[in-house]
């Protein structure tokens, strides 16, 4: 037994054979993380990837048997992936993991498309926490759905593809910036500035009332022309602007890597994999959540009483009372975590802070100031996670988001544990987050894979 606590970096306790694992398992990832830019994107893959793994549609009215492995979609954005064990629901409950597939992004207004000056633009409201000044001068990409009069979906993606155009926020050049310069950074950048350049080439049309917005006239007819849309339709889509590229390894070693959307498919993706992967005894559940990053809300986020329903459902299919079988539920909710940066160390507690590579993130608890809008995992809870972390060989170390009175954040936790299932939050550590482009290590990301496994198991 050992008296003194030490964290251990995987990097330097791994072999070469486990350092294999840990770098395939992310080339894996980063192709999940560039097909699910947004949570729309996520269900999409995930579908596909269930599919392959012989998961087939979920139904409300089904009774579900031992050996079944199901996945359900709610309304194009929140995935569930069902696989029942053999262990009485009852007294087992079922093993939950739920991770966020939305991220901070710029959403289009539902009036976006305008000309001024020669150019065409298309509005935005940001989604979630951002740092405006971080969207400008980026290349963007355009991602999303319009439904056009009478119910017809049309999917949209431009900036992806090494031959498609990006789209582009302008900053204001140093030479003219004296005034914005000294302004705080979170009003340097106004939010209703945060708009799109997607023109720039004139319709050449004898219609003089065209011509007064010859772009945006020539923009409508490209939209219109390759999927039908109108100006109208914009009013009901869901399109949104997110950072172009693909993830990247970071460092001469490559250990680490950079992305979009690390926050919270860092998390998604090894659940994800560990309910394909585990050969378990107890019915386990899988969640891609939307919604995270607003607050949980509406019928995609985890306040709702979706995920009451699948248990329900698993429960009447075994003639379990639904509340006993949420009441004897386990869930892990797989969030990310500020990693300690040693760029910003005033931000960080540094004996209470995780740091990157060294494995697993576990935050007894979020929230802000005292503790505001958290989940308080019970000692009995992270003692039981904390064995079986240890008998599975997990790479592990606990956490708090930050320095007390600096800031805070809050995840699914608090919504899943008001249902009566214990809860505690288990991710990776993060630098950047909420940044276009964020920075996690490989070590980090296997490590949350073998919890989740280890949590399945």
């Amino acid at each position: 037994m050992e008296l003194k606590y030490t964290r251990k970096n995987v990097y330097k306790e791994a072999d070469g054979k486990q350092l294999e694992e840990i770098y395939a398992f992310a080339e894996g990832y980063k192709a999940f993380l560039d097909a699910s830019k947004t949570e729309r994107d996520a269900s999409v893959t995930a579908k596909k990837l269930a599919e392959e793994n012989g998961f087939k549609p979920f139904s409300f009215s089904e009774k579900l048997k031992a050996g079944d492995k199901r996945y359900f979609i709610n309304r194009y954005k929140n995935v569930f992936l069902i696989k029942v064990g053999t262990e009485n629901v009852a007294k087992d409950g079922v093993r939950i993991m739920v991770a966020h597939v939305d991220s901070p992004r710029l959403d289009l207004k539902p009036n976006p498309l305008y000309e001024e000056a020669g150019l065409c633009y298309l509005k935005t409201h940001y989604y979630g926490g951002i740092k405006k000044y971080q969207w400008t001068a980026t290349p963007l990409a355009l991602h999303g759905v319009a439904v056009l009069r009478g119910g017809e979906r049309v999917e949209i993606c431009v900036g992806e593809d090494e031959n498609d155009p990006i789209f582009y926020i302008t900053d204001l050049l140093p030479h003219l910036a004296a005034e914005q310069s000294t302004k705080p950074l979170g009003k340097a950048i106004d939010g209703e500035s945060l708009n799109a350049v997607v023109g720039g080439l004139p319709a050449v049309d004898g219609d003089e009332e065209e011509n007064k917005e010859a772009v945006k006239n020539a923009i409508l007819k490209l939209l219109n022309k390759k999927y039908g849309i109108t100006e109208i339709d914009l009013q009901c889509s869901e399109l949104c602007f997110v950072p172009a590229g693909r993830a990247r390894d970071v460092g001469f070693d490559g250990a680490l890597i950079s992305a979009y959307g690390h926050d919270d498919k860092v998390c998604a993706y090894p659940e994800m994999k560990a309910i394909f992967d585990c050969n378990s005894p107890h019915t386990v559940v899988a969640v891609f959540a939307d919604k995270e990053e607003v607050g949980s809300v509406g019928n995609t986020g985890m306040q709702s009483k979706v995920i009451s329903d699948v248990i329900e459902t698993i429960a009447n299919s075994f003639n379990a009372n639904p509340i006993e079988v949420r009441y004897n539920s386990k869930c892990i909710s797989a969030d990310v975590t500020a990693g300690y940066d040693p760029a910003y160390p005033s931000a960080f507690e540094k004996r209470n802070s995780t740091f990157v590579s060294c494995g697993a993130a576990v935050s007894k608890y979020t929230g802000a100031r005292g503790k505001s809008s958290t989940n308080d995992a019970s000692a009995e809870f992270m003692g039981w996670i904390r064995d079986i972390f240890e008998d599975n060989g997990v790479f592990w170390q606990t956490g708090e988001l930050g320095a007390v009175d600096v800031g805070g954040g809050g995840t699914v936790a608090q919504f899943i544990s008001n249902l009566g299932i214990d809860t505690v939050d288990v991710g990776v550590p993060v630098l950047s987050m909420h940044a276009p482009y964020e920075l996690i290590s490989k070590a980090d990301v296997y490590a949350l894979y073998q919890a989740c496994l280890a949590f399945c198991k």
